[in-house]
């Protein structure tokens, strides 16, 4: 079943998110016992599919909701469907309308979020979203992903800051790491069909 919020509740989120550039960005290989996202980079202002894994639950408590804030910039966000797992995005409005096919976009999915699973401590899932990233190369930008459990959440929010070492965040959020044209890989940049 699919649900469309038009307001984003920012306060559920628990922190401000806030992005540093600095060389502790740069490290992009956080645990596996974290929520990550594949590819780890990606062409800046291409069309890309963003997959995350979640590896485990809450402290052996099962995963019930997954909730994921797109990044600022990025648009034409669809989320794909997941057997037996509800999904519901929530919108905001564009700063800058743009025209697409001949009309014109007003708005953007800012949170994408699947719910009415049942995702055991021992079991690992996928979710995953197509989006236009946005065209910033260079940059390293989190997504911020809140995992609820039957029993406990965990917030892989945290970023970390210049002179930290992002190993040390116990919840790190997803990290992806916008590379220049020259970068790219084979990815599209076509009309919003992302390369598998």
């Amino acid at each position: 079943m699919l649900k469309l919020h038009n307001s984003l509740p920012f306060g559920a989120w628990g922190a401000k998110v806030t992005l540093t550039l600095g060389s502790a960005l740069l490290a992009l290989s956080p645990a596996s016992a974290h929520v990550t996202v594949n590819p780890k980079e990606a062409p800046a202002g291409s069309y890309a599919k963003l997959t995350l894994r979640v590896p485990h639950g809450c402290e052996g408590s099962p995963t019930i909701r997954l909730r994921v804030q797109i990044p600022e910039g990025a648009t034409s966000v669809k989320p794909m469907v997941h057997p037996l797992w509800e999904i519901e995005t929530v919108k905001k409005p564009l700063a800058t309308p743009y025209e697409s096919h001949g009309r014109m976009i007003t708005e953007t999915v800012a949170e994408v979020i699947w719910s009415g699973g049942v995702l055991p401590d021992e079991f690992m899932d996928e979710f995953s979203i197509s989006l236009k990233l946005p065209d910033r190369p260079g940059e390293t930008i989190p997504i911020p992903v809140v995992q609820e459990c039957e029993k406990g959440i965990s917030r892989w929010i945290q970023v970390a800051q210049p002179g930290e070492d992002p190993h040390d965040l116990p919840e790190p959020a997803p990290l992806l790491k916008l590379t220049s044209g020259s970068e790219s890989h084979g990815h599209s940049h076509g009309h919003g069909h992302p390369t598998p």
